[in-house]
């Protein structure tokens, strides 16, 4: 842009130079004018451009994301109705470090206390950072419904 408006200057006086030396006096004012319209004219058609091309870039770029969320967000709530193990593996490390942020606790027993304060020990054990299953392969998950109980328990905090 700033090469623009620098080749603008140099066009108006250019312009206003040639038409002093070919003495046409009367005509300074409309030529001068004449070029700063040419400039103007330019550097708006340059702008349209760019404001043209950008929101679509970026609409673009937020659909792309919001897929992306999207797809991310229903394999996670399938892990939900999987077996215990997926749970373990996949939603039990979100779930945690999620409440941990949330209470701020370092303390294990602090953290125990509060969880089962907040969610009960029945969905308590869902969330619990150190109740993983050794051998969860084969028992079922707890389902999306305990997940959504959780994340409404959460989203209160």
């Amino acid at each position: 842009m700033t090469r623009l408006w620098a080749g603008g200057l140099v066009l108006v006086v250019g312009t206003e130079v040639l038409v002093m030396v070919l003495g046409l006096h009367q005509w300074l004012m409309p030529a001068a004018g004449a070029a700063a319209a040419l400039v103007l004219i330019t550097a708006r058609t340059s702008l349209d451009g760019h404001n043209n091309a950008t929101p679509e870039a970026i609409t673009d770029d937020a659909a792309e994301s919001l897929q992306r969320w999207k797809s991310r967000t229903e394999s996670t709530i399938q892990w939900a109705d999987a077996t215990r193990a997926d749970w373990d593996r996949h939603l039990r490390p979100k779930l945690a470090a999620e409440f941990i942020l949330a209470t701020r606790h370092k303390d294990p027993n602090a953290l125990r206390a509060t969880g089962r304060i907040v969610f009960c020990d029945e969905l308590w054990r869902w969330v619990d950072p150190s109740d993983i299953s050794r051998t969860g392969s084969q028992e079922p998950g707890p389902g999306s419904a305990t997940l959504e109980e959780i994340l409404r328990r959460m989203e209160r905090l």
